[in-house]
C-alpha cells in the first residue's frame, strides 16, 4: 500500500507540471487569461501558435506515458512488491490526469487531460490509443468541435476497453478517465448549450488568434 500511495503521489506531482503554463513562462505568457482560459493545447495553438503547442503536447502526453510506464517501474525501498501492483500503471496514470486538472504548482487551475490521457493510453494500451485518436479526429471533423470530439473520446472508451476483454485495472482507469475529461469539460458544456462554444470546420488549420 505504501508503494502504491507513494507512486501515485510521484504521478500526481508530475501530472501538476502543465506544459502550457512551463513554456508559457519561458515565453512571458499565462494562457489562461487568453482565449478559452484552458491551460491546453488546444488553446496554446489558438492563441500561441503551433510550434508552442506542440511542445505543450509533448510535455502533456509525455508525462501521461512516464506515469503509466516507468513510475510503476522504479524500485523503491519499501520492502516487497505491492499486492496490487498489476494496478499501479493504471493508479498512476490517473494520479498524473488528476494533478493535470488540479496542479498543486499552479493553483488547481489545470487543463482537461486530454493529451495526458493519450500519453497514458500509449503506454497502457497502445491499439486504444489508436482507436481513441481515430474517434478523435472523426468527430471533430465532422462536427468543428474540439471539445465533443474530446469528450466523444473519452466516453467511448470505456466501451472500448469492455469489448476488448480487458483486465479490470484498464477498466476502472477508462471509467475513471471518461468521468474526469466530461467534469473538466463542463465549461465548454454550457457553452455549447448557449451556442457559444468556439468551432472550426478544419481543426488540423487552426490559425493563431489577432
Amino acid at each position: 500500500m505504501i508503494e502504491i500511495l507513494c507512486k501515485a503521489g510521484v504521478s500526481y506531482l508530475l501530472g501538476s507540471i502543465l506544459g502550457s503554463l512551463v513554456v508559457g513562462r519561458l515565453r512571458g505568457v499565462d494562457i489562461r487569461s487568453l482565449g478559452s482560459g484552458n491551460a491546453g493545447s488546444t488553446n496554446a495553438l489558438r492563441t500561441q501558435g503551433k510550434v508552442f503547442a506542440l511542445a505543450v503536447l509533448v510535455i502533456d502526453a509525455g508525462k501521461g506515458w512516464v506515469a503509466a510506464v516507468w513510475i510503476p517501474a522504479l524500485a523503491l525501498p519499501l520492502g516487497p512488491p505491492a499486492q496490487a501492483s498489476q494496478w499501479l500503471p493504471a493508479i498512476c496514470a490517473a494520479a498524473a490526469m488528476l494533478g493535470h486538472v488540479y496542479p498543486i504548482w499552479f493553483g488547481f487551475r489545470g487543463g482537461k487531460a486530454v493529451a495526458t490521457l493519450l500519453g497514458a493510453l500509449a503506454g497502457l494500451a497502445p491499439l486504444l490509443l489508436a482507436s481513441t485518436l481515430l474517434l478523435w479526429l472523426a468527430v471533430a471533423a465532422l462536427t468543428g468541435f474540439i471539445s465533443v470530439a474530446s469528450m466523444t473520446a473519452a466516453l467511448v472508451l470505456p466501451l472500448e476497453v469492455l469489448t476488448v476483454g480487458a483486465h479490470p485495472p484498464l477498466t476502472a482507469f477508462a471509467v475513471f478517465a471518461a468521468i474526469l475529461v466530461i467534469f473538466a469539460h463542463r465549461g465548454n458544456l454550457r457553452r455549447l448549450r448557449a451556442g457559444r462554444e468556439p468551432r472550426t470546420r478544419r481543426p488540423w488549420r487552426f490559425r493563431r488568434a489577432a
